[in-house]
């Protein structure tokens, strides 16, 4: 039995345009998840190029407003760190100058005050009754958050949650 996900989905250009104009539109997209999505109509790379292209020129895609857009989702929503939210748009082929121009928009005291509400949110869940083990829980569990090691501990030891 043949699914959809079967059988490439092979668009023309002018079709192809249509469909990632609205893709784009919905939410803000990196050009290279455009790029792959153009791939995934079944277009040529000189067709992408110049889609991609198009799509700059008219606003569909915009990398820096992209970047703005990622790091906003992830600190305000997800409540991730900046390690973390680097990783996603370096896999996001975004440019490292957008990458930082990107984190260094990130409010501190609202980063801070995300760090801290993890940490607290984490330690109520945590079963461990050894303290040393239950820090080491905490911390890992930040880590894995995207938070940066020396804001970990300075945010810990400030509000006396080592213990």
């Amino acid at each position: 039995m043949n699914t959809h996900k079967d059988k490439p989905l092979i668009l023309d250009k002018k079709t192809a345009l249509l469909k990632a104009e609205s893709w784009c539109a919905y939410q803000e997209r990196s050009q290279q998840e455009v790029r792959n999505k153009l791939y995934e109509y079944g277009l040529h790379q000189n067709e992408v190029e110049d889609l991609i292209s198009e799509l700059i020129i008219t606003n569909f895609i915009n990398e820096e407003r992209f970047a703005m857009a990622y790091v906003s989702g992830k600190v305000n929503i997800k409540k991730w760190g900046r390690i973390k939210i680097k990783q996603g748009l370096k896999l996001k082929k975004v440019p490292d100058k957008l990458i930082q121009k990107a984190l260094n928009s990130i409010d501190g005291d609202k980063y801070l005050a995300n760090l801290l509400a993890t940490a607290e949110k984490k330690l109520r869940v945590l079963n461990e009754k050894e303290p040393v083990k239950r820090k080491y829980k905490l911390i890992t569990y930040l880590q894995s958050k995207g938070f940066e090691n020396d804001l970990i501990f300075d945010v810990l030891k400030a509000n006396n949650l080592t213990v």
